[in-house]
């Protein structure tokens, strides 16, 4: 059977079968094998293409990597695990968004603390957007019963939306700036999800606690796991439910 995960990750990348063929040093007739037939390169061969087209050995090679290992690199991904959110280092969030070099994803109900105590974050983020850097946020809608949901289970009624709100107000300065997109949501979230490239904070929801008094988990993305990946994939589908917090202009 092809594997056309294989060969749609090329595609993406921009890959031939001869250029996967000269980085990882076979023949391009083997890649051709692989994509063609489905046969599952040696562990050295699919770690090496994994990294370079940026997806989890487990997406291409779903059947190839034993389950303890899978289970090892899982856990691998774990950089760190904190007990709160406002245990985070703020030298982190900093770092992670100053590195971003491709991508950076925010996925919240509100996020307020985020702009709150990164006074830089939206000249940052204007900053990144301009260099050629995808910068998309996901907020809730603040008229949305989710929402209302949320501020109920943390004990603080509807201020949610007013905190919806209240974000809004920084982030209006990149209402007209390329690159970055702003979107609302209506999903009932089981985590705040903010992605820097190959680097991810988690920040779960507990019923009856505000997310700052709730665990974060640093995670880091490696080619043989798929723990960083089934968060990216939970935003994504988040992303493609939402809608533009603000209409396009439209030229009279």
């Amino acid at each position: 059977m092809p594997n056309d995960r294989l060969r749609d990750a090329m595609l993406r990348k921009g890959l031939t079968p001869t250029a996967i063929a000269e980085h990882v040093g076979v023949d391009p007739k083997t890649v051709e094998r692989w994509i063609t037939q489905g046969r599952a390169p040696y562990p050295r061969y699919r770690h090496a293409i994994a990294a370079l087209v940026r997806e989890s050995e487990s997406y291409l090679w779903p059947n190839a990597m034993p389950q303890e290992r899978a289970n090892r690199v899982a856990e691998s991904e774990v950089v760190q695990v904190y007990p709160r959110r406002a245990a985070v280092p703020d030298d982190l969030w900093r770092r992670l968004i100053s590195q971003a070099q491709e991508r950076i994803g925010i996925l919240v109900y509100a996020g307020l603390f985020l702009p709150e105590q990164q006074p830089q974050l939206v000249a940052t983020l204007k900053a990144k957007a301009a260099a050629g850097i995808q910068v998309e946020i996901l907020l809730g809608d603040p008229d949305s019963p989710e929402v209302a949901q949320r501020g109920a289970e943390e004990g603080i009624g509807d201020a949610m939306g007013g905190k919806v709100r209240n974000v809004l107000a920084f982030y209006q300065r990149l209402r007209d700036v390329q690159g970055v997109t702003v979107h609302f949501h209506r999903t009932t979230l089981y985590n705040s999800i903010f992605r820097f490239d190959d680097e991810m904070l988690v920040n779960s929801h507990v019923f009856g606690f505000p997310a700052a008094h709730t665990p974060v988990m640093h995670l880091r993305r490696l080619a043989g796991g798929d723990l960083f990946g089934t968060y990216t994939d939970s935003f994504d589908r988040v992303w493609e439910t939402s809608v533009p917090v603000w209409k396009p202009v439209v030229a009279g």
